[in-house]
């Protein structure tokens, strides 16, 4: 069973322990996963997902599971989770709410602009 993260995908690092003598041995960092159930208010469904707790506090951070795989880049995701993904933003547009749930980044230079604008 590998250790990865089903959303993000982050595994096991590698490195070195090194000795109060300062000899290097090799050793492994391990994710710190978390198997948690979120709830999918669009499919109406509750998702269990095998999750690091830094993607946890992420999914919190948008609100719910369905705003955090929205609004993330798809070449971040896993492949489960670009399938959830496409599952979600499908139904979101048959409702007609995926504008409510996406969030629109400006680019720094345009935000610069209106900035200026503003002074």
């Amino acid at each position: 069973m590998s250790r990865r993260c089903e959303l993000l995908g982050t595994g096991v690092m590698s490195g070195n322990k090194i000795s109060h003598s300062n000899r290097k041995t090799r050793r492994r960092f391990l994710p710190n996963l978390k198997t948690v159930s979120f709830k999918s208010e669009t499919l109406g469904t509750d998702v269990t997902l095998k999750v690091t707790a830094a993607s946890i506090r992420t999914v919190n951070k948008y609100g719910n599971i369905d705003n955090f795989l929205i609004n993330c880049r798809n070449n971040k995701l896993t492949e489960s989770a670009q399938k959830l993904r496409l599952q979600i933003k499908k139904k979101l547009i048959k409702l007609g709410k995926f504008d409510e749930v996406k969030i629109v980044r400006e680019k720094k230079a345009e935000v610069k602009k209106q900035v200026k604008k503003q002074a």
